[in-house]
């Protein structure tokens, strides 16, 4: 006589219950840092060309051109810049100048000084 092996009977599955929708979460922005309104000052001889270059706009002598408003030698560029140190010169004609009137500086690969100026 032959036996043959039968599976037990499967068990009906229970129906599952229809997902509920999950309520949106609202998209959480990432705080980007903000940037800050820094102006740079120069004094320099009222006929110059006089621009600022920097860290900021990848040294670039002729980006940024500072204006004097007052025909009075003294020379401003505002830009908005993120938080950090940033480093910068004049160029004052042609010629590249630490800011005199910043005591933070770093030397460069060049062997002269670059400023600093720190954003918070």
């Amino acid at each position: 006589m032959k036996i043959k092996a039968t599976q037990p009977a499967q068990k009906a599955k229970p129906v599952a219950a229809p997902l509920k929708a999950k309520a949106a979460k609202p998209a959480v922005k990432k705080a980007r840092p903000k940037s800050q309104r820094v102006t740079f000052t120069v004094r320099a001889d009222a006929t110059s060309r006089v621009f600022l270059a920097g860290s900021f706009n990848s040294w670039d002598p002729t980006a940024k051109e500072m204006t004097d408003k007052k025909g009075e030698g003294v020379f401003t560029a505002t830009l908005s810049l993120l938080p950090g140190d940033h480093q910068y010169k004049f160029v004052i004609d042609g010629t590249w100048c630490a800011d005199p009137e910043n005591p933070d500086w770093v030397q460069n690969d060049h062997g002269t000084l670059n400023s600093v100026v720190h954003v918070a």
